[in-house]
């Protein structure tokens, strides 16, 4: 299953990358029980934030959209290694929350966040149909344009 997710990932042009260390004090997963949860990705391609600045103002919709899919990329890397590499542990994606650096007139968080609902219910199927939120706020660690969290459940 594992090689079936990482090819769906290529069908879109990604490749997975290696889990990022976390960027400050915290852990870039934690487990409780059947649960995984995946602290906040950032939209890093190559090491580096992929899409910097304010939706609605320095980056328009689909540049955001783009964010969006790599925090989703990276999260699919966070939960490869929380599982040992082993993707077919993966139940259910259970919630997505998502964070859009905005200026205050913009209200199209929700459209930006699918970029991540799209790629994570391609990837992982039936098992990708999350919750979630969209939230607009001032600003994002490292002035990226987006951050993404998840909650996942996987078999122990």
């Amino acid at each position: 299953m594992s090689d079936v997710i990482e090819g769906r990932l290529k069908e879109l042009g990604y490749t997975l990358p290696v889990a990022a260390a976390p960027a400050a004090n915290y852990v870039p997963f934690a487990i409780s029980g059947n649960l995984l949860y995946v602290s906040g990705q950032l939209p890093m391609e190559s090491g580096k934030i992929a899409v910097t600045g304010h939706v609605g103002r320095d980056v328009d919709v689909a540049g955001a959209q783009r964010a969006a899919e790599l925090c989703a990329v990276n999260i699919v890397a966070q939960v490869k290694a929380a599982l040992d590499g082993d993707l077919a542990k993966v139940r259910r994606v259970v919630k997505l929350t998502g964070f859009v650096a905005s200026v205050p007139e913009f209200v199209e968080q929700h459209l930006v966040i699918n970029g991540a609902s799209n790629l994570i219910g391609h990837v992982f199927g039936e098992a990708g149909q999350h919750a979630r939120a969209a939230v607009g706020v001032a600003s994002l660690p490292l002035n990226a344009a987006v951050e993404i969290d998840a909650i996942v459940e996987i078999d122990v």
